[in-house]
C-alpha cells in the first residue's frame, strides 16, 4: 500500500517558480532555436516549410514541458506503470495499424502529426524501472530474482520494436534501461558476462536477425566505397559536406552539398552534417557544447537527488538523451552505422522532439521538488 499522505506538497507557485533551473531552460530554447535556423537554411531560405512547424511545436510542447515541471514528482512517480503499460499498448497498435514508412511500420497518425511510440517507450521503460528500484530499496538489488521484473520491462518493449523492424530504437530502450540497472547497484559480473554473450553472439545475430538493408548498414559503415551510390550514399556525401565545412563553416545558407541536394535528409537525420557545413568545426563544436552542458547539469542533479527515484530518472533520462547525441554525430561522421537517430530539440519532427521535452520536463520536475518526500511502494 502506497502512504501518500507523507508526501503531500508544502510548496507555493512561487518556490516552484525559484525552483527552476533556468540554465538549463535558457540551454533548451537555445537548441531548439538553432533548430529553427538549420531547418530554415536546409529548405534554401524557406521558412514554411520545416522551420515554422518546427518553432510552432516547440513552442506548443516546451509549454506542455513546463507544466509537466510543476507537476508533483509522486504523481509522475505513481504514473510510471501505467506509462509503461500505455507505451506497450501503443507498440501492439502500431503492428495492428500502423503506418509505414522508410521500410518500416513504426507510426501512428493522429491527424496533426505521426507518433512514434517507441520513442515514448524508451522514458516509459526508465520510468518504470526507476520506480521499482525505489519501491525494493538497495538492500534487494543485488539479489537475482530482483532482475526478473526490470528485464522484462527492457525486454518486452524491445521485442515489439524489433517486429516493426527497428534495431536501432530497440537497442536504445535496451541500453536506457542497462544504465538504471547499473547505476542502481546491480552485480557487475552480470554486465561483464552480459556483454561477453552480446559479443560472442553478434556473428548469429547480424547473419540470422539482421534485416538485408541492416546488413547493407553495418557493411557499408565498414567500407562506404564499396557502393559509393547506393547504401553508402548517404555517409559518402556527410563526410563530403562536413570536411567542406573547415573550421568556420562556408557561411549561412551557403553549404552546397545541401543547398544542391546532394547531402540525403537534411532536415531530419543528417542537419548536424548540414550545420557543420555551414558553420564549420566552431559551428558544430558549440551545439555539442551546448549538448555536453545539459548533460553535465543532469547528472549533477542526479547526484544532488534526494531519493532512488528521482536520482534514476534523471540518470536513465540523460543518458538517453546522450545517447541520441552521440548516435546522431557518430552516424553523421561515418563512426556509427546510420540507424536513423534524430538529433534532438534540432531535426524536424514531432515524435523525436515531443520525447526530448518530455524527459526535460521530468528532468526539470526532480529539481523544483528535489526536497519532497517521495511514497514507496512494494512492486507493482
Amino acid at each position: 500500500m502506497i502512504d501518500f499522505a507523507s508526501s503531500r506538497s508544502s510548496l507555493m507557485f512561487s518556490d516552484k517558480v525559484r525552483s527552476l533551473p533556468f540554465i538549463l531552460i535558457v540551454l533548451i530554447i537555445a537548441i531548439a532555436g538553432m533548430g529553427g535556423l538549420a531547418l530554415y537554411s536546409a529548405a534554401g531560405g524557406e521558412f514554411n516549410q520545416w522551420a515554422n512547424k518546427h518553432i510552432l511545436r516547440f513552442s506548443v510542447l516546451f509549454f506542455g514541458m513546463m507544466i509537466m515541471a510543476f507537476i508533483h514528482l509522486k504523481y509522475w512517480y505513481w504514473l510510471s506503470y501505467p506509462i509503461w503499460i500505455a507505451g506497450i499498448a501503443l507498440l501492439i497498435i502500431v503492428e495492428i495499424v500502423g503506418q509505414v514508412g522508410m521500410g518500416a511500420q513504426r507510426w501512428i497518425n493522429l491527424g496533426f502529426m505521426n507518433l512514434q511510440p517507441s520513442e515514448l517507450m524508451k522514458i516509459g521503460v526508465i520510468m518504470a524501472m526507476a520506480r521499482y528500484y525505489h519501491d525494493i530499496g538497495t538492500d534487494k538489488v543485488r539479489h537475482y530474482r530482483s532482475l526478473i521484473l526490470p528485464v522484462l520491462i527492457m525486454v518486452i518493449p524491445m521485442g515489439l520494436v524489433m517486429l516493426q523492424p527497428d534495431l536501432g530504437t530497440a537497442l536504445m530502450i535496451g541500453m536506457g534501461g542497462v544504465v538504471v540497472m547499473f547505476m542502481a547497484g546491480v552485480k557487475m559480473r552480470l554486465f561483464i558476462g552480459g556483454a561477453v554473450t552480446l559479443g560472442a553472439t553478434i556473428p548469429l545475430i547480424y547473419k540470422y536477425v539482421l534485416k538485408d538493408y541492416q546488413r547493407a548498414r553495418v557493411d557499408t559503415f565498414l567500407d562506404p566505397s564499396r557502393d559509393p551510390m547506393g547504401a553508402g550514399y548517404h555517409v559518402t556525401q556527410s563526410k563530403i559536406a562536413i570536411g567542406s565545412g573547415g573550421w568556420d563553416g562556408k557561411g549561412f545558407l551557403e553549404g552546397t552539398q545541401a543547398r544542391l541536394n546532394f547531402l540525403p535528409e537534411k532536415h531530419t537525420d543528417f542537419i548536424f552534417t548540414l550545420w557543420a557545413e555551414e558553420h564549420g568545426f566552431i559551428g558544430g563544436s558549440f551545439v555539442i557544447a551546448l549538448y555536453l552542458l545539459t548533460f553535465i547539469i543532469g547528472f549533477i542533479y542526479a547526484m544532488q537527488a534526494k531519493h532512488i527515484f528521482s536520482k534514476l530518472l534523471i540518470l536513465g533520462l540523460t543518458t538517453n538523451l546522450s545517447l541520441y547525441v552521440m548516435i546522431n554525430a557518430g552516424m553523421v561522421m561515418g563512426v556509427l552505422p546510420v540507424v536513423g537517430v534524430p538529433l534532438p530539440l534540432i531535426s524536424y519532427g514531432g515524435s523525436a522532439m515531443l520525447a526530448a521535452l518530455i524527459c526535460y520536463g521530468l528532468i526539470i520536475c526532480t529539481r523544483v521538488y528535489r526536497g519532497q518526500a517521495l511514497p514507496k511502494g512494494e512492486g507493482i
